[in-house]
């Protein structure tokens, strides 16, 4: 378990800026002049059914940041884009909710009728909550926050539209985790801040055991080598991740293992 020192959360979640911008989060609430207020809510790109409105940030906003992602890749199939463009919102949101456990030890209400997402930015995702309501901050209570109220709609919205294998989803959900405390803890080591540290892996390796995750790969401190592989060797140009299950790119293969 990890005792934490919890300390209120301010309305600009201000102590994740210094760790970088898939940390930092726009928190102020939305006015009737605002710009972003057309936004759809994550709960909009979870849960509306696909093909119930044009694939655009409106009417179908998964579809659309998925199309969005396949072409900046020139990717040569949609289910590519779609594990790119869920690594990188599960990035986002384990960077917020993981930063905010270990700084803060509490984590804003992560509901995403909450989170504005734009689909149309570029990397890393726009995220704005509308509201800060602060929940405890043990890996319990964000599992549930991100695993259970984002990661999994997010995955079966996303097959319901490509077919990408769940074992992949979940990799790539694990490989974000994992890449979100590695840059924790070298923030914390580079800062001084040996708590800060120590904090992060042990929430890190205890949220690793849960179901979801702990058959996707291998954490040792916040190193991670996962069992599945998430394409991006099939993008022209690309390559194989840090953690990818492959030691080379496979030479051809339509379809990589799913873990």
């Amino acid at each position: 378990m990890v005792l934490l020192h919890v300390v209120d959360l301010d309305l600009d979640l201000a102590a994740l800026r210094p760790l970088g911008p898939f940390f930092a989060l726009r928190t102020r609430p939305v006015g009737p002049g605002d710009p972003v207020r057309p936004l759809p809510t994550l709960a909009r790109a979870y849960w509306d059914a696909p093909g119930s409105g044009a694939p655009d940030v409106h009417g179908d906003p998964l579809s659309f940041r998925v199309r969005k992602v396949t072409r900046a890749l020139r990717a040569p199939e949609d289910r590519i884009g779609a594990s790119v463009a869920q690594q990188g919102l599960a990035a986002r949101l384990w960077s917020v909710t993981l930063g905010c456990a270990v700084l803060y030890g509490s984590i804003p209400e992560p509901d995403p009728g909450l989170l504005l997402w734009d689909p149309d930015a570029t990397a890393p995702d726009d995220l704005w909550l509308t509201e800060v309501r602060a929940r405890p901050g043990d890996a319990a209570t964000v599992a549930a926050a991100v695993l259970d109220g984002h990661l999994e709609p997010l995955c079966a919205a996303l097959r319901a539209r490509h077919p990408v294998a769940p074992g992949l989803l979940r990799g790539n959900s694990a490989s974000a985790l994992a890449g979100a405390a590695r840059q924790l803890d070298l923030w914390a080591r580079t800062n001084g801040r040996p708590d800060v540290a120590a904090r992060a892996r042990t929430l890190t390796a205890e949220l690793f055991t849960h179901p979801l995750l702990a058959d996707t790969g291998t954490l040792t401190g916040t190193a991670f080598r996962r069992r599945s592989c998430c394409l991006y060797y099939r993008v022209p140009g690309g390559g194989i991740c840090g953690d990818c299950c492959f030691t080379r790119p496979p030479r051809s293969s339509p379809r990589a293992p799913s873990g």
